[in-house]
C-alpha cells in the first residue's frame, strides 16, 4: 500500500543521510520505493522467504528492517531469523508476543489492559463453542492476515459455520481468533515510537466511523475531538506500557475501543501502520525516519522529539473508495475496501471534515431533500442531528418506522416508501434526482442486505450517503462550518511553521 511505501522511502532517505548503504526489496511497480534513485540498490523481487533470504546471503547486510512494509514482511521475520538474517528493531519474539493470542493475553494481564472477551479456534466446533461462551455478535478473523482479509462480524451460529470455510482458505496454518464485538463503541488508533527505554506518542487518532470498521477505511481525526481527559490519559499510559513490555525498537501501533468511557485493547502491531504518513504530516514529525534511526542504534533522547507532538489545528483523514467502479455494497466492515486516502486540515473539526470530504470526491449538499431510514437503536441519536439538518434548510423524508418515531418528538417529515412497500420508493426518488442526501444505518445480519439496492442506487446516481450516526453528525458539523465560515486554504508547511514559531516564542 502507499502508506507503507511512504514509510519505506522515508526510512531509506534517513539511513542514506546517516551514511548507510540501503537496499530495497519490493515487487510492486506502482510505488516510489521501486524508483531507481531512491535506494542504493533495488531488488525487484517478490516478498517470499526464499527470494529474500537469497538476497540477504548475497548482500550480507548488517541488518534487515521488516517493520515498515506492513504485515507481509513482518510475517517473514521468524523464518528470516531462523535462517540467520540479522533483524533490526523489534525482536522476532516481541512480534510473536503481539501476534499470538495466548501470549498477547498474557501481556495484557501483566500490564493491566482490558480486552474484549475472546477465544481461539482451530476447528468449526471450537469456534462455535467459543462464540457461545462469549455471546453474539462476535468478530472473527484468521491470525496473521493482511488488510483485515476474511474478517467478519458474525451474528448467529449458521453464519459462523459458513465463515469457517472461508477463514481456512485465508490462513490455513494459523487459528481463527474469536472476539466479542463491542457494539456502540468507537475506536482510537495510536502510533508511537520506542527505543527500548523511552516512548513517544506520535498521535492519538479517534475514528469517526463506528467500531468494527477497518482502520484503513474509517475516517479519523487528530487530535481526538470526543475522548475525555481520563480516557486519553489511560490510552497514553497503556501505549507506553505495551511498548516497554514488548521491548519495541522503532514503530508500534495500538488500536483501542472505547465504550461508556471504558478502554479496551483490540490489538497491538509492533510495526508501521497505515496512519503513519497522516500523523507525520499532521504533526511535522517524520515518524518513519525517526524509527529508522532508532533501529540503526540512535536514542530518542538524542533526536529532540517531544513526548507527544502537538497538532497545529485539526487534521481529518478520509478514505477513498472504488464503489463507483465495482458492484459491491457500500457498507463498511472489518475487511479493508479503500484504495486511497486524503487529508483535510483546518482550525475546527467541522471545516477540516468538510475539506476531507471534498478532497475524497464526496459532495456535501447544502440544502434539498434528505431521506432517513435508521435502525431502532439509532433513532434516539439521529433525532437531534435531524433537527440541525432542518435548521440548515433540509426537507426530511423518512420511512414509516423512523417517521412515526420522529413525529412523536415533534420533528416533521414527509413519508417515503421502502422498496417493496409502494411507489415512488426511495430508489425512485434517487433515480429521479429528488434526493440530496441519504442516511441509512442498518444493524444486524438481515438488514445489512435488505437495503443493498438503495445504497447501490445512491452510488450509481452520485447521491451522498451516510451509513453511521458518527459520520452523519460529522457531516452536519461540516455543513454548519461551510455555511458559517469562509473556506481558507493554507499549506501543511505553513501550519507547522506557525506552530514552531509559537513554541519558540514560549
Amino acid at each position: 500500500g502507499i502508506e507503507f511505501d511512504y514509510c519505506c522511502v522515508q526510512a531509506v532517505l534517513a539511513l542514506k543521510d546517516a551514511g548507510f548503504e540501503t537496499i530495497m526489496i519490493n515487487s510492486n511497480p506502482e510505488t516510489v520505493s521501486t524508483d531507481f534513485d531512491v535506494s542504493d540498490k533495488l531488488y525487484f523481487e517478490p516478498l517470499t522467504l526464499e527470494d529474500v533470504i537469497e538476497i540477504i546471503r548475497l548482500e550480507q547486510p548488517m541488518g534487515v528492517i521488516v517493520q515498515l512494509g506492513g504485515q507481509t514482511p513482518l510475517n517473514l521475520a521468524n523464518g528470516l531469523e531462523a535462517l540467520g538474517a540479522p533483524i533490526l528493531g523489534t525482536s522476532v519474539d516481541a512480534i510473536d508476543r503481539a501476534e499470538d493470542r495466548d501470549r498477547f493475553d498474557e501481556v495484557c494481564r501483566k500490564i493491566g489492559a482490558r480486552t474484549p472477551a475472546n477465544g481461539i479456534a482451530r476447528s468449526e466446533a471450537e469456534a462455535l463453542a467459543a462464540a457461545r461462551e462469549i455471546g453474539f455478535p462476535v468478530l472473527v478473523r484468521p491470525s496473521y492476515v493482511l488488510g483485515g482479509r476474511a474478517m467478519r462480524i458474525i451474528y448467529d451460529e449458521p453464519s459462523l459455520a459458513r465463515y469457517f470455510v472461508e477463514a481456512a482458505q485465508a490462513s490455513q496454518d494459523h487459528p481463527v481468533l474469536v472476539d466479542r464485538f463491542l457494539e456502540d463503541a468507537f475506536e482510537a488508533d495510536v502510533d508511537s515510537l520506542c527505543d527500548g527505554t523511552a516512548v513517544v506518542i506520535g498521535g492519538i487518532m479517534q475514528h469517526i466511523e463506528d467500531a468494527g470498521v477497518h482502520s484503513g477505511d474509517s475516517a479519523c481525526v487528530l487530535p481526538p475531538y470526543l475522548l475525555s481527559g481520563p480516557v486519553l490519559e489511560e490510552i497514553r499510559d497503556l501505549t507506553r506500557k505495551f511498548a516497554l513490555e514488548l521491548g519495541v525498537i522503532g514503530l508500534m501501533n495500538v488500536q483501542y475501543a472505547i465504550r461508556d468511557d471504558v478502554v479496551y485493547v483490540l490489538e497491538v502491531n509492533p510495526r508501521a501502520s497505515r496512519t503513519v504518513p497522516f500523523v507525520s504530516k499532521a504533526t511535522g514529525v517524520p515518524l518513519a525516519r525517526l524509527a529508522a534511526r532508532i533501529m540503526a542504534g540512535e536514542k530518542l533522547a538524542d533526536l529532540d522529539v517531544p513526548e507527544e507532538p502537538p497538532v497545529p489545528g485539526v487534521a481529518v483523514k478520509e478514505a477513498v473508495f472504488p464503489f463507483n467502479r465495482f458492484d459491491v455494497d457500500v457498507l463498511l466492515g472489518p475487511e479493508m475496501r479503500s484504495t486511497g486516502e486524503v487529508m483535510g486540515f483546518d482550525d475546527s473539526f467541522g471545516m477540516a471534515f468538510a475539506k476531507a470530504q471534498v478532497s475524497a470526491g464526496n459532495r456535501l449538499p447544502e440544502s434539498g431533500r434528505l431521506i432517513v431510514t435508521v435502525n431502532d437503536a439509532d433513532k434516539e441519536t439521529v433525532t437531534p442531528i435531524l433537527r440541525r439538518f432542518r435548521d440548515l434548510g433540509f426537507t426530511i423524508m423518512a420511512t414509516r418506522g423512523t417517521r412515526e418515531y420522529l413525529a412523536r418528538l415533534g420533528v416533521p417529515t414527509e413519508r417515503v416508501f421502502k422498496v417493496g412497500e409502494g411507489r415512488p420508493n426511495i430508489v425512485d426518488h434517487i433515480v429521479t434526482g429528488d434526493v440530496a442526501l441519504l442516511i441509512n444505518t442498518p444493524m444486524g445480519k438481515k438488514s445489512q442486505f435488505d437495503d443493498y439496492e438503495m445504497r447501490r442506487a445512491a452510488i450509481t446516481y452520485k447521491v451522498p450517503y451516510l451509513t453511521t450516526m458518527s459520520a452523519t453528525s460529522a457531516a452536519c458539523d461540516a455543513l454548519i462550518a461551510l455555511k458559517s465560515r469562509v473556506r481558507e486554504v493554507s499549506s501543511i508547511q505553513e501550519r507547522i511553521a506557525s506552530l514552531k514559531a509559537e513554541v519558540d516564542a514560549d
